[in-house]
């Protein structure tokens, strides 16, 4: 019985492969969550190119995709999932904010459509399913846990998630943006008593007047929310381009000053929650 988190990918906006981003990961969001060897895959940035070459050397043949949106930073590693090429292996792609525009398969086959990308959806061999979701849902992936989704504050929709195991709690909130001066009430309910919340903190305060209706938030409003939420550790996430190794050792100075259960996600970092 287990509960582990490993980051593939912790970089917004887009992949950085750059030696200034060497230390925290250039690579665009994707997280993998095992639930008693069960595995859940939360994005598809480029990070789950590396974490698909993981899985066929490690023999996984089945796992759940779900998705907080998908804007490309979040998808554009998908057609690069090896497994997905693997006729002994099985998909489920979920996401909760498309309903109301084709479905999440539409999406993700126009990626993969010419003349934008070589290789169709039709050519990945393994068996890949796709289901839509209206966010705000709850339901239970694999026995014993459960997930509760929300909506989140971000332009085309995304969707948060909380993953419940064992009586252990993830929360997975990106892309969001909050309003200044007022804690998002979504997000509080989402994330109240989780063990660790990975939280969408592209920029800093000072920065974010100047990024209002962009869709994103803050370090510094992360440790707020989870402070007020009772939440036991916050992982900082979503790193901007532009937020090179020397400026993220900052950030993660000035966190653990304002709050020293916050940690700053680095790639190919792994946390065990149980």
């Amino acid at each position: 019985m287990s509960f582990k988190v490993k980051f593939w990918g912790v970089r917004g906006s887009i992949a950085c492969p750059s030696a200034r981003h060497m230390a925290f990961g250039g690579n665009t969001s994707c997280i993998e969550v095992s639930v008693s060897g069960n595995r859940i895959i939360l994005d598809a940035g480029t990070g789950i190119r590396n974490l698909g070459h993981w899985f066929q050397r490690k023999q996984v043949n089945h796992a759940k995709i779900f998705l907080s949106h998908t804007h490309w930073d979040h998808i554009n590693g998908f057609p690069f999932f090896s497994p997905a090429f693997n006729s002994a292996k099985h998909f489920l792609v979920m996401a909760g904010h498309l309903s109301d525009h084709g479905g999440v398969e539409k999406v993700i086959a126009g990626q993969m459509s010419q003349p934008v990308f070589p290789v169709p959806l039709e050519f990945m061999s393994a068996k890949m399913e796709f289901e839509d979701f209206a966010a705000g849902d709850t339901f239970s992936p694999y026995p014993g846990t459960t997930v509760v989704t929300v909506p989140l504050n971000h332009p085309n929709g995304a969707t948060g998630y909380r993953i419940e195991h064992m009586g252990k709690s993830l929360c997975y909130v990106t892309d969001t943006e909050h309003v200044i001066g007022q804690p998002d009430q979504t997000i509080l309910g989402l994330i109240e008593g989780a063990d660790l919340v990975i939280y969408d903190c592209t920029y800093t305060d000072k920065e974010f007047p100047n990024r209002i209706g962009w869709g994103h938030s803050t370090w510094e409003e992360g440790v707020r929310l989870c402070k007020a939420a009772n939440v036991k550790s916050l992982a900082i996430f979503h790193h901007d381009p532009d937020h090179e190794d020397m400026f993220m050792e900052r950030v993660e100075a000035a966190a653990r000053l304002m709050w020293d259960r916050t940690l700053v996600a680095r790639e190919n970092m792994r946390i065990n929650l149980a």
